[in-house]
C-alpha cells in the first residue's frame, strides 16, 4: 500500500484546484480520475453547451431584419458547430491536464476508485491510503422510470453535446435549465422542438410570472411547450419515438425523431464503496455533509455535485474554497454563508440570486416585492432585445434582499450586483444609491430597488 497525505477522488471543478493548494502546502497528494479530467463542466456541460448556445445566437441574430442588416439565406453547418464545441472542450481539458502534470508532489492515477476502509482506497486493484480523503465524483443524467423508456433510443446531455446533425423534431423531456437550453439552441439551428414538462409550468423552481415569461420567449420562437404532462411514456414509431404526454390540452402524443431526457441528475456514488468506509448518504445517494463539507467519517470530505448542496460549477469551486480556507488558512468558512445563485442560458438568459418570492413567503418572511419590465432598460431597447423582466424580493423589517431574478439580455451578468450586495449583507438602500454606468442592464437595478423603498416607507 502506498501512503499519501491526501487523496482526491475526481478531477472535476473542485479536485484540481484543491490538489494545487494541498501540494503547495507540501502535501503528497494522489488525484484519481476514472474518465475525463475537467468533469461535467469541461466535457459535457458548461463549456460545450455555452459554445453551442453562442452558435445558435449567431444564427438567430443573422436571421433578424429589424437591425437593418440584410443577409442571404442562413444555413447551419452542424458538423462545424459541433466541431467547434468539441475543440473548446479539448483545449480546456488539455490545459487542465498540463496544469496537473506540472504539480510537484501530485500523482494522477487513472482508474475507478473504491473504498476499502475509512482511510484506504483501491484504484483498479492498487491500494493507497491517506488520513485525508476528498470526494469530488460529480453526477450524471438521471434516467426516469417512465413507461417504455427502455424500448426506445434517447439522448442525455452527454449525447447532445456530441450531436453533429440537426434533429427533424427534438422532443425534450424536462422543462428546466438543461432541457430548455438545448431546446432553444436546436430550434435556432432549424429543428422543430417540443418541450414536455410534468409540472403545470416550466422551471417550477421559479415564480409563476418568471416561468410564464420564459415560456413566452420560447413559444415566440416556435417551440411547442406542453406542461401538465402527467403520463409521459414512450413507444417506437416509424418516424422515431412516439411520446405520450396526456396534457390538459393538445394532442395526446408527440412524434419525435430524437428524444432528450433532461429530468435531473444523480450522484456518482453508487459504485464508490462508501459502505466500506462507513460514509453516510441520503435516500437519493448524495453524500451527507455538514456545514464545512465534512462527512460523518472523520478525515473524509465531499465536494461538488455529489454532496447535494449545489449543482453548478461555481458551487463546486466554492466547496473547494471553503475546504481549503478551513484546512490551510485557519478559516471558518461554511456552506450556510453562501448565497445561492444560478443562470438559465436561454436567450435572453435568466440570472437568479437567493430565494424566490414563493420560497420567501413559505419560510414566513414579510416581503417587499418590486418588478420592472426589460422594456425599461435602455441597453435592451438599443439592442432590440426587450423580452423579460426584473424582480427583487426583500425582507421588510431588515431591508435585506432575499432574492432576485433578472430575465433579460445580460441578466446573467447584471445579477451579480445583487449577489454581491446579498453576500455583503447590506440593506437594499446601499445598492439603491449606487451609480451604475449608462447604458447598461445594471443601471435599472437602483430603480428596481426604489420600488421596494416606496413600499417599505
Amino acid at each position: 500500500m502506498t501512503n499519501y497525505d491526501a487523496i482526491i477522488v475526481g478531477a472535476g471543478q473542485a479536485g484540481p484546484p484543491l490538489a494545487g493548494r494541498l501540494t503547495d502546502a507540501g502535501m503528497r497528494v494522489a488525484l484519481i480520475e476514472r474518465k475525463l479530467v475537467g468533469g461535467t463542466c469541461v466535457n459535457t456541460g458548461c463549456m460545450p453547451t455555452k459554445t453551442l448556445v453562442a452558435s445558435a445566437y449567431a444564427a438567430h441574430l443573422a436571421r433578424r431584419r429589424d437591425l437593418g442588416i440584410i443577409t442571404g439565406d442562413i444555413s447551419v453547418d452542424m458538423t462545424a458547430v459541433s466541431a467547434r464545441a468539441h475543440q473548446v472542450t479539448i483545449n480546456a481539458r488539455t490545459n487542465n491536464e498540463k496544469w496537473l502534470s506540472g504539480m510537484e508532489q501530485l500523482t494522477l492515477l487513472r482508474g475507478h476508485a473504491r473504498f476499502t476502509g475509512p482511510a484506504s482506497i483501491a484504484v483498479d486493484g492498487v491500494e493507497i491510503s491517506a488520513p485525508r480523503i476528498f470526494l469530488n465524483v460529480g453526477g450524471r443524467a438521471s434516467v426516469p422510470d417512465m413507461p417504455g423508456v427502455g424500448e426506445v433510443p434517447y439522448l442525455d446531455n452527454t449525447d447532445m453535446v456530441a450531436l453533429d446533425t440537426i434533429p427533424r423534431h427534438l422532443v425534450v423531456i424536462g422543462g428546466s435549465y438543461i432541457g430548455l437550453e438545448f431546446a432553444q439552441m436546436h430550434a435556432r439551428f432549424g429543428a422543430s422542438v417540443t418541450v414536455v414538462e410534468r409540472a403545470d409550468r416550466l422551471v417550477p423552481r421559479e415564480d409563476p410570472e418568471i416561468s410564464a415569461a420564459i415560456q413566452g420567449i420560447l413559444e415566440d420562437e416556435g417551440i411547442a411547450v406542453r406542461t401538465g404532462a402527467n403520463c409521459i411514456g414512450f413507444r417506437p414509431h416509424p418516424d422515431g419515438v412516439a411520446v405520450s404526454v396526456d396534457c390538459a390540452s393538445g394532442e395526446p402524443e408527440v412524434i419525435g425523431s430524437h428524444v432528450l431526457l433532461a429530468v435531473g441528475r444523480r450522484p456518482n456514488t453508487d459504485d464508490l464503496g462508501l459502505d466500506a468506509a462507513g460514509v453516510a448518504v441520503d435516500q437519493r445517494g448524495y453524500i451527507i455533509v455538514d456545514d464545512r463539507l465534512a462527512t460523518n467519517v472523520p478525515g473524509i470530505w465531499a465536494l461538488g455535485d455529489c454532496n447535494g448542496r449545489g449543482a453548478f460549477t461555481h458551487t463546486a469551486y466554492n466547496d473547494f474554497e471553503i475546504v481549503a480556507a478551513n484546512l490551510l488558512d485557519g478559516g471558518d468558512r461554511r456552506l450556510s454563508q453562501r448565497v445561492p445563485g444560478y443562470a438559465l442560458y436561454i436567450d435572453p438568459p435568466l440570472g437568479r440570486a437567493g430565494m424566490t418570492e414563493t420560497e420567501a413567503r413559505a419560510k414566513g418572511h414579510d416581503v417587499l416585492v418590486s418588478t420592472r419590465p426589460m422594456t425599461r432598460v435602455g441597453r435592451a431597447v438599443e439592442k432590440g432585445e426587450t423580452k423579460g423582466m426584473m424582480k427583487v424580493v426583500a425582507e421588510r423589517a431588515t431591508r435585506r434582499i432575499l432574492g432576485a431574478a433578472i430575465l433579460g439580455t445580460g441578466g446573467d451578468e447584471a445579477i451579480h450586483g445583487i449577489l454581491d450586495a446579498m453576500s455583503a449583507d447590506e440593506p437594499f438602500d446601499t445598492l439603491r444609491w449606487a451609480v451604475p454606468v449608462h447604458p447598461t442592464v445594471s443601471e435599472l437595478i437602483p430603480t428596481l430597488l426604489l420600488g421596494l423603498e416606496a413600499k417599505g416607507s
